[in-house]
């Protein structure tokens, strides 16, 4: 789904998201929203809840993991 849908920055550094994207994103008033710097845009993504957090790590294991300094 491509939208080619726009929004004027304000005076105040303001946007509004256009219903049609708040619609298909299922996005709501008091949704906390993350700018994400790319390339010459920025990304605009939802931050999730702790509540959907939770049990997100369930079985990892703090000893056997890889890190940069074991990469080839």
């Amino acid at each position: 789904m491509i939208m080619a849908e726009t929004a004027t920055l304000s005076s105040k550094f303001q946007i509004s998201i256009p219903k049609a994207i708040r619609t298909a994103q299922h996005w709501e008033a008091g949704l906390t929203l993350a700018f994400i710097p790319k390339g010459t845009g920025v990304l605009l993504v939802p931050v999730p809840k702790r509540e959907a957090l939770k049990g997100l790590a369930k079985g990892a294991s703090a000893t056997e993991y890889r890190d940069r300094s074991d990469r080839f």
